[in-house]
């Protein structure tokens, strides 16, 4: 098993829509909140969205009405449906759990993706 596994990225007009996707072994998806961060060479890492493994999402005030995280348990996978996009969104896009530890006191969660580019062009 991997921990966690992007794709989905591309290229694509401004006003278009890509759909990404974080797939990750059953035990990591169901003990872990995710989260989509994205950089750029000029940027610093930026946080995009989060959704928890209650399926309550969060997201950047860049990306807030346009972008849609959601959960799959059936394929332990985290999607983000990125509606609208823009030339502003293009980065490389990250997918990354975010750390917790259990009752013992073990480090969880603290896996992150390769990154998937996603470029947006006008």
């Amino acid at each position: 098993q991997v921990g966690l596994m992007e794709s989905g990225g591309g290229s694509v007009q401004a006003g278009g829509s890509l759909k990404l996707s974080c797939t990750t072994g059953h035990y990591i998806f169901i003990y872990c909140d995710m989260s989509w961060y994205r950089q750029t060479p000029t940027q610093e890492r930026e946080f995009v969205s989060r959704i928890t493994i209650d399926n309550a999402t969060t997201y950047a005030d860049s990306v807030k009405g346009r972008f849609a995280a959601v959960r799959d348990i059936n394929k332990s996978t985290m999607y983000l449906q990125m509606n609208n996009l823009k030339p502003e969104d293009t980065a490389m896009y990250y997918c990354a759990t975010d750390p917790r530890r259990n009752e013992a006191g073990d480090r969880l969660c603290n896996y992150w993706g390769q990154g998937t580019q996603v470029t947006v062009s006008t």
